[in-house]
């Protein structure tokens, strides 16, 4: 059959070319199809050799009681042999596909993908750092940008902590890798510190000497190392002690120890007849009706006027006796 000849302009509808269109791609499909096959059993077996690769990993680090850390490096590498996989099987269906083309589109496309996804990459990344050097652990209380509380899970790109009131905040792990962070649980033992003030006329050693007592008499404050009542001040309106004790680090016990410290603390105080003053002050009147006012030498700043002195004269007669001497007299 001849074919007919394009005519500009027009839309021409030939039902053959079609046919014969349809029958190259349904020719391409039988021929591959045998490769299709091949490329789909080797990602079905790819998929659990993945999937197995990655229990293993996940249960050798649970093995070591890094839970986190295993279950991020085997999802990691679970699907990093699973897309490494799917390139192997792309080269099966499409020969003409070679291995080193692939890598070079791959290494393209991922400097796209680094730059369009860069804060995610940065905190998982920070993320496999936290693991892999455990500055705290999964139960720790920690402080990270103002926020205060207990760590649920450490997650490829945020870090969970759940407050003291029950509210959880999520915090991403690039922030907390670059920002200092303050683990209250690192140690057993925690230091917990509170001052007292008692008046200029009580004997301090005396009340060192209380305070400690009081502290040896409440339930959780350690004997080792001892607790502490050190004079730390001679303030305005008290003499001040500081009293320093140790407990379980965990915030439960230094709230409750500290609850329990106060109260002891201030009966002891109270039994022995130790003043604990309120902040006093001292207001001066100022006295601007005097002759003196102004004198930073003569004004007396509300102070009385001293036995063997004589007081200052008021301000409205040297006011007068100033308005005489500059008076004009009046002509006749």
């Amino acid at each position: 059959m001849e074919e007919q000849a394009d005519t500009p302009g027009e839309i021409d509808l030939n039902p053959t070319r079609m046919v014969e269109q349809i029958d190259s791609w349904l020719d391409g499909f039988v021929r591959i199809l045998p490769n299709l096959g091949v490329s789909l059993l080797f990602l079905i077996l790819a998929w659990f050799i993945a999937r197995w690769v990655g229990r293993i990993i996940t249960r050798s680090a649970r093995s070591r009681g890094r839970d986190n850390l295993g279950e991020v490096l085997g999802s990691f590498t679970r699907w990093g042999l699973y897309l490494f996989a799917v390139l192997l099987a792309l080269t099966i269906v499409i020969p003409s596909l070679s291995p080193g083309d692939l890598v070079a589109g791959l290494g393209v496309s991922s400097v796209a993908i680094g730059f369009a996804f860069k804060d995610i990459l940065q905190n998982w990344l920070a993320g496999i750092l936290i693991l892999l050097r455990q500055p705290f652990n999964i139960g720790d209380q920690i402080v990270s940008q103002g926020h205060e509380g207990t760590v649920e899970r450490i997650e490829s790109r945020a870090t969970i902590i759940k407050t003291y009131d029950n509210q959880r905040v999520v915090i991403p792990n690039s922030d907390i890798y670059t920002d200092a962070v303050i683990v209250r649980t690192a140690n057993a033992q925690r230091r917990s510190e509170y001052d007292i003030g008692i008046g200029y006329a009580d004997d301090i050693d005396e009340a060192c000497t209380l305070i400690l007592e009081a502290l040896g008499e409440v339930e959780g404050v350690a004997t080792d190392p001892a607790p502490e009542a050190l004079p730390w001040g001679l303030d305005a309106s008290w003499v001040t002690i500081r009293a320093r004790w140790w407990t379980k680090s965990d915030r439960a016990t230094v709230v409750q120890t500290i609850a329990k410290v106060l109260p002891r603390i201030k009966g002891k105080l109270d039994e022995a007849g130790i003043d604990m003053p309120y902040e006093t002050g001292l207001m001066l009147f100022h006295d601007q009706t005097e002759e003196s006012d102004g004198d930073r030498a003569r004004q007396r700043e509300g102070w009385p006027v001293p036995k063997d002195g004589e007081p200052p004269r008021p301000r409205q007669d040297l006011d007068r006796e100033v308005r005489k001497q500059t008076a004009v007299p009046k002509s006749d």
